[in-house]
């Protein structure tokens, strides 16, 4: 289980090692961490599940290093672990192609190079296994020529290049391309934001939830106060301010409570919907919730959660999002669930997806989710959007985001 006290793995800078079976991915990883984490062989194909290993990497700080299954191994039980692999990559800020020494750069390495750059992911390749030397100089600049991306040559068994490995990685991070804010932009040092975290039978015992806790470290990180309450307490808690806060942040499954008590003047929407501009496209989730009111019978919503967790007898993906939608849009419509890292390859059956708000998938995942959907034109949306919808309080959940004032335009209101 995840140290509740660490980084959570969706907000680590995450690099996947790639490459061939047997080019020396699982020893690289224990090099680079220092630690013996990937079971090592020289048999083919001995890592078969990603394998994850959270570090600190300065300046970029805490990162999460991925150790993959071989990208040749195509064969029966090979097939599903290079699944796998290409599941790893959708995640994935850094790629670290590994190559053997001996086999040198391969068409197969070009050609997946080429693949991370028109997935626009930054990537570095290693020339592994250098123990016994390296190749010579004008060998050397034509195996970097044909990778087209910075080379490093490095051995495991004596540590040679391990250190140059860290510092390309850092070089070639992208540091300057940073998240976009989660609340921070909306609030000044000095400022009060008050969050609304329901407590009830679903809310884990003894500590609060992820996005909870995420808004609790943005807001302090921007100098400014933050102040947690009950839901069936907020009008008590606004009653007590000298002054008014700057923003009310709900879960939104208290939408519609929060929005009574909170006076029209004060800036209020929800998690889930700041995680949706945080990570995913807002506006594109903002037009696509229209598309719930003209479901027909027979058409397919799949809803998605980004964790797994036991449901409760009133879970809100399995049972109230379902109601919900068929108090809007009549009876006889399909649904699906997926949960955790899986997503369905194929979306194109489904009319409309309704996705969490992603606190535990990182903005690459979320980015690609959005897009395939795009592509595919399906309609997708999220939890806290569709609930604002339903509650008929939408454009005031959204008031705090100019930009999606053109997209809140288009949604057409429930009758």
């Amino acid at each position: 289980m995840e140290n509740m006290n660490a980084t959570p793995m969706a907000s680590r800078f995450a690099i996947g090692l790639f490459g061939k079976r047997n080019a020396g991915k699982s020893s690289l990883i224990n090099a680079i961490t220092g630690q013996d984490i990937a079971i090592t062989s020289d048999v083919p194909g001995t890592t078969t599940d990603p394998v994850y290993k959270a570090m600190e990497l300065l300046p970029i700080g805490p990162v999460v290093l991925i150790d993959t299954a071989g990208l040749d191994d195509v064969d029966g039980l090979g097939a599903l672990r290079v699944e796998k692999t290409y599941e790893v990559l959708r995640k994935c800020n850094l790629a670290i192609v590994v190559a053997d020494v001996q086999l040198g750069i391969s068409e197969f390495e070009v050609e997946f190079i080429e693949q991370l750059k028109r997935r626009k992911i930054l990537a570095v390749c290693v020339l592994n296994k250098c123990n016994k030397g390296v190749p010579d100089a004008g060998e050397l600049e034509k195996l970097k020529e044909l990778a087209g991306i910075p080379l490093i040559c490095a051995s495991t068994i004596n540590g040679f290049g391990i250190d140059e490995i860290k510092k390309q990685i850092v070089a070639n991070s992208g540091l300057e391309d940073a998240e976009p804010a989660l609340v921070s932009d909306l609030i000044h040092a000095g400022d009060i934001a008050v969050l609304v975290t329901p407590i009830d039978k679903s809310a884990p015992k003894g500590r609060l939830i992820l996005p909870q806790q995420q808004m609790i470290r943005d807001i302090i990180e921007s100098d400014a106060m933050v102040i947690v309450t009950k839901e069936h307490e907020l009008k008590l808690t606004l009653e007590r301010l000298k002054t008014p806060p700057a923003i009310v942040i709900t879960d939104s499954q208290a939408f519609l409570k929060v929005s009574a008590d909170t006076p029209p003047g004060i800036p209020m929407t929800s998690f889930s919907i700041l995680f949706a501009r945080q990570k995913a496209d807002l506006a594109e989730m903002v037009r696509g919730v229209r598309r719930i009111e003209k479901l027909a019978p027979g058409d397919k919503v799949l809803i998605v959660e980004g964790c797994t967790h036991h449901r409760q007898s009133d879970d809100i993906g399995k049972v109230k999002i379902p109601r919900w939608i068929h108090q809007i849009a009549g009876g006889g419509i399909e649904f699906e669930w997926a949960s955790g890292a899986c997503f369905p390859k194929d979306i194109s059956g489904y009319a409309v997806i309704i996705h969490c708000g992603g606190c535990m998938l990182n903005r690459r995942e979320m980015q690609y989710r959005v897009q395939k959907a795009r592509e595919c034109g399906t309609s997708i949306t999220n939890y806290g959007i569709l609930i604002a919808y339903v509650m008929g309080i939408l454009p005031r959940a959204l008031r705090p985001f100019p930009s999606a004032s053109l997209a809140l335009e288009e949604v057409e209101p429930i009758k």
